[in-house]
């Protein structure tokens, strides 16, 4: 019979330790007593895609990352998404996903391109709702948010109803729920915006405390309603819910429509972004211990709201402090975390509430903001004088567009508008299935290959439209910022989709009027200023893509089929040859548009005279015929060697419109100056070497005396060693990047070799220049814990650790400062999946594990402490099973 007591202690170890990442199958009960707990974090970033790329430009300010959203994302998403609970030595104990325990909204901007360029948290996010609905009698955590974060007060009518309604379809396309709150942008509201949430079947919002003006209880005492209670001083009781009923045409209230609010706490808010609130999980549940009524009410609820980047990327490390709040310090308390829509199920509003008529979070003058020289934002040096200028000038857009788009698109869809509100299927899908059914729906007729392309013209003219009224191109101090510069990028497009579909031309009249916004930067003077400089450049015609094509198939060997951002290049003649310096490419392609699918087909002729000198044409022919014969006349002066006589010949035949490096997109352009740069930087290597083998034995005398080292000296010693270390971890890599071989069988002469530079590079304390060697570790180590934990466990495992054990500890002699996040993640699912299952097993059979299992674990709890996690309460439990 199995020992009761040994029996008890491993399932109690086992549950502790699986508990945070296994969601909890049983559901809170609909409890109506007690103190209830809500964090809401607003998680958002503006969409700064190049409108013609449908990609973000790699931004310098974001280094060492490529843009803001990779940045926030490596500081906020993915940590929240894998938040850490750690021991006082560093060690992981626990892994949570704070997605789970609190209120959020992440809007279509940021969710897109986060299942872009991370799958893996996007998935963690939406898990997060939906193990969050499980608990919570099917009341999830995510709530919606307005497609791209405009000022609904601010809109006009049609605007507000397909910002909520695209911002309601995305969340349901991914979310598989509707959604039943919403996140307002700024929180900016006003009555019409309510009608347009109301008509749209959302139940609930949350405002900060100063948005409302007066409130009172629903129920009526003897006969007779309560007089109202003035709170627009930010007096408003946060710790319910209130109903707000919408208006009738005279100003009463109508009973049948409302929709419920709730007020975030505000001092706590302030205090969690701009206190050290955040600094500890005592500190925060010592604050929200604060606000708890002490008169007995038998229930309350404590709801803060922040913006969600406060837990990371404001305040580094704060994710830690709220995953251990929500999953310890709060159930510690007795609190229960909830999300709004959970607690409104279990306590519906008992009193109603009125708002003011126009207000924000961030703005103390309503929603000037983002309208009106006002301060807000301002920082007390420059002026927003151009608020004004830059939204009438937005808003005589909108209105010309609008008649395009109605005069147009009334010839080709049964109800532009309708069209243009159901648009946000084919934005979230781009496919042909997905078009195809769209326009099944809406076309008119059955639409020709050039009516679609005019369809979706129409359609992306109005998505950049919307696009330009993204809120933060107003929120800062200046307008040449690139939160206004990307506002004006997207009504460059719009202008541009209506110049190509009507014939229009709004451009002149559209900068003359930005001319009237004034810039605070004399380099720009105005608007106008600032469109001219920084957005008439960022334009991109199909002829570019063609060069951009054209001058990178130098250096790569493209597919037949090519992607090249949002457009597809297909290849249907191409021919390459090099002749001593000269490089010379001439071919034939057809580029769509995945977008707006137009399409092109243009020959293009490159020729790479050395260094940086390159001279590309684009042209169309009318016939292949005319084609073939001018790609054999170049190749022809190519034969002779000429550069001048095959330059003069492209011009001849392919037009004096050339383009060089400096018109290539940002990121191909540098790629190739550094290919570009190779031969020069390895020659300067190999010369840096030889210095440092020539003066090898001056340098260790230098050192060895603690003579002060002559700088030149120590400079070799720096790039040799360093360009050392990069050789070796690039055969390494190469070594060990087949997936169908064990990393772990091979690579140990480059160890032992890495090891050996490692020793040397600190005797001469060398500062070595490593840019490529984190990332290249990373992914080994990565590669060899997934190998382990995924093989059956052979009679190399504890050579393989002890491999894994001398690669982590080479990353930190090396001064890398390697992350073990990803495998540490791996390693704490394996550890929950088959070790705590294993364990849990023999406990309840009442059978001991064999010994050659019992040292089998070992080795993988002997990986989890090279990897940096907390293993010690498992060893312990095994000892006693």
């Amino acid at each position: 019979m199995a020992d009761s007591s040994r029996h008890s202690v491993v399932d109690a170890a086992v549950y502790e330790a699986s508990v945070a990442e296994i969601p909890n199958s049983g559901l809170i009960p609909a409890v109506s007593t007690g103190v209830f707990v809500c964090v809401h974090g607003h998680f958002y970033q503006p969409p700064r895609e190049n409108p013609y790329l449908d990609a973000i430009e790699k931004q310098p300010s974001a280094a060492p990352f490529h843009n803001w959203n990779e940045r926030i994302h490596h500081e906020c998403y993915r940590p929240n998404a894998y938040a850490r609970i750690l021991n006082d030595r560093g060690e992981v104990i626990r892994i949570v996903n704070t997605f789970e325990y609190i209120s959020f909204n992440m809007g279509a901007t940021l969710l897109s391109w986060m299942e872009r360029h991370d799958i893996e948290t996007y998935q963690r996010i939406l898990d997060a709702d939906r193990n969050s609905c499980a608990r919570l009698q099917g009341h999830g955590n995510a709530i919606a948010q307005v497609y791209n974060h405009i000022i609904l007060p601010l809109a006009n009518q049609r605007d507000k109803v397909t910002q909520v309604k695209w911002g309601i379809a995305d969340f349901r396309r991914r979310f598989r729920r509707d959604p039943e709150g919403i996140w307002l942008a700024e929180t900016a509201v006003d009555y019409p915006t309510l009608e347009v949430l109301v008509q749209e079947g959302i139940k609930f919002t949350i405002l900060a405390p100063s948005q409302v003006q007066r409130c009172r209880p629903l129920v009526s005492q003897h006969g007779h309603r309560e007089d109202w209670h003035e709170v627009g001083g930010g007096q408003i009781d946060p710790s319910r819910p209130y109903r707000c009923f919408l208006k009738n045409e005279d100003g009463s209230p109508d009973p049948s429509r409302y929709i419920d609010i709730f007020f975030y706490d505000g001092p706590i808010s302030r205090d969690m972004g701009f206190n050290d609130v955040l600094a500890a999980s005592s500190h925060f549940a010592g604050r929200i211990g604060q606000a708890i009524h002490g008169d007995h009410r038998p229930f309350q609820l404590i709801s803060v709201a922040t913006d969600g980047e406060t837990f990371g990327h404001h305040k580094g490390g704060a994710e830690k402090a709220l995953a251990y709040a929500v999953t310890e310090e709060f159930p510690r308390q007795g609190w229960t975390v909830t999300n709004y829509a959970h607690y409104l199920a279990t306590h519906p509003p008992t009193w109603e509430a009125e708002l003011k008529p126009i207000t924000a979070w961030s703005c103390s003058h309503g929603v000037d903001r983002w309208q009106e020289d006002c301060g807000c934002g301002g920082g007390d040096v420059w002026h927003q004088q151009w608020r004004r200028p830059l939204r009438d000038t937005l808003d005589w857009l909108r209105d010309k567009l609008a008649v395009v788009f109605e005069q147009r698109g009334a010839d080709l869809l049964h109800d532009p508008w309708a069209a243009r509100d159901a648009y946000i299927q084919v934005i979230g899908d781009r496919s042909d299935d997905s078009l195809n059914a769209f326009l099944a729906e809406h076309q008119k007729r059955e639409l020709s290959p050039s009516e679609r392309v005019e369809t979706l013209r129409l359609l992306e003219m109005q998505r950049h439209t919307l696009l330009m009224y993204t809120s933060c191109g107003w929120f800062f101090e200046e307008i040449s910022r690139p939160e206004g510069t990307q506002i004006l990028r997207y009504a460059a497009r719009a202008i541009e989709l209506a110049g190509e579909v009507a014939g229009i031309a709004l451009e002149q009249e559209f900068v003359m009027r930005l001319a009237l916004a004034p810039s605070n930067v004399d380099e720009f003077k105005d608007g106008a200023g600032v469109y001219r400089a920084l957005v008439k450049p960022s334009r991109i015609s199909l002829e570019q893509v063609a060069a951009h094509y054209a001058m990178g198939s130098l250096f790569s060997d493209y597919r037949r089929q090519q992607s090249v951002y949002c457009y597809t290049v297909e290849q249907h003649d191409y021919r390459r040859q090099r002749l001593g310096p000269i490089s010379l490419a001439v071919g034939l392609v057809d580029i769509t548009s995945t977008i707006t699918r137009e399409s092109l087909s243009l020959a293009f002729a490159v020729v790479h005279l050395g260094g940086w000198d390159f001279h590309c044409c684009i042209r169309s022919f009318h016939s292949r015929l005319d084609y073939t014969q001018a790609k054999d006349d170049l190749f022809d002066c190519l034969s002779q060697a000429s550069a001048a006589q095959t330059i003069l010949a492209m011009n001849r035949t392919f037009g004096t419109q050339a383009y060089s490096l400096q018109d290539l997109f940002a990121e191909e352009r540098h790629r190739m100056m550094k290919l570009l740069s190779q031969d020069t930087l390895l020659r300067l290597d190999q010369l840096y070497s030889q210095v440092y083998r020539d003066n090898y034995g001056v340098l260790r005398a230098f050192h060895r005396d603690g003579l002060p080292v002559p700088r030149e000296l120590q400079v070799a010693a720096d790039i040799a060693l360093s360009q050392r270390t990069l050789e070796v971890l690039h055969a390494l890599e190469r070594e060990t990047s087949d997936p169908s071989a064990n990393p772990l069988r091979q690579g140990e002469d480059f160890i032992n070799e890495l090891d050996a530079i490692a020793t040397e590079a600190s005797y001469f304390h060398a500062s070595l220049s490593l840019p490529d060697a984190k990332p290249m570790l990373e992914r080994l180590i990565g590669r060899s814990v997934w190998q382990i934990l995924s093989q059956e466990p052979t009679e190399s495992l504890a050579a393989d650790v002890e491999w894994l054990g001398r690669l982590i500890d080479l990353g930190d002699r090396l001064g890398l400062g390697l992350s073990l996040e990803r495998p540490q993640e791996l390693f704490y699912q394996h550890l929950h999946r088959q070790v705590f299952a294993l364990i849990k097993n023999a406990a309840q059979s009442g059978q001991p594990l064999s010994l050659s299992s019992r040292a089998q674990v070992r080795e993988i709890l002997r990986l989890g402490e090279y990897l940096s996690v907390d293993v010690a309460a498992v060893l312990k439990t095994l000892e006693q099973v």
